[in-house]
């Protein structure tokens, strides 16, 4: 059995960007770890960058356009063989720019009732279970 504090641990960041009732999702490009799934955009923390710091940089990096981390709504913690994280999300608001799919392979704008349909890793597919059976989010 492998111990735990041997297995690297990261800290990551994803934004919940919402406009007209449908949320953005991202798909996970070529050659990344898993490649094809669907995601809510964001990515890994930085040393010495703040988890909101991160969310917004990411976002400019990946999407090519300016969010403000205006809400922390949940951390879901996820072991997979090689790795854990903790993925912290947030409720972002568009400061400017629109989504462009710079380092992603995709974009798509759903509405919570499509997320169901989608492939999504075992950490988003827990975040939409919380959030999205809640209403207004």
């Amino acid at each position: 059995m492998t111990d735990r504090a041997q297995i690297p641990h990261f800290d990551v960041t994803a934004a919940l960007i919402c406009k007209d009732g449908k949320v953005l999702i991202a798909k996970r490009p070529r050659g990344a770890h898993l490649e094809g799934y669907w995601e809510f955009p964001g990515g890994k923390q930085e040393a010495g960058e703040s988890l909101e710091s991160c969310v917004e940089r990411e976002i400019a990096e990946e999407l090519g356009m300016r969010v403000k981390a205006r809400e922390r709504l949940l951390t879901v913690h996820h072991q997979y063989p090689s790795k854990r994280i903790s993925l912290h999300v947030f409720r972002c608001g568009i400061v400017s720019g629109t989504p462009d799919s710079i380092q992603c392979d995709a974009l798509m704008w759903v509405s919570p009732d499509e997320l169901e349909a989608e492939n999504f890793p075992p950490p988003d597919r827990r975040l939409i279970d919380v959030l999205f059976r809640k209403k207004g989010i």
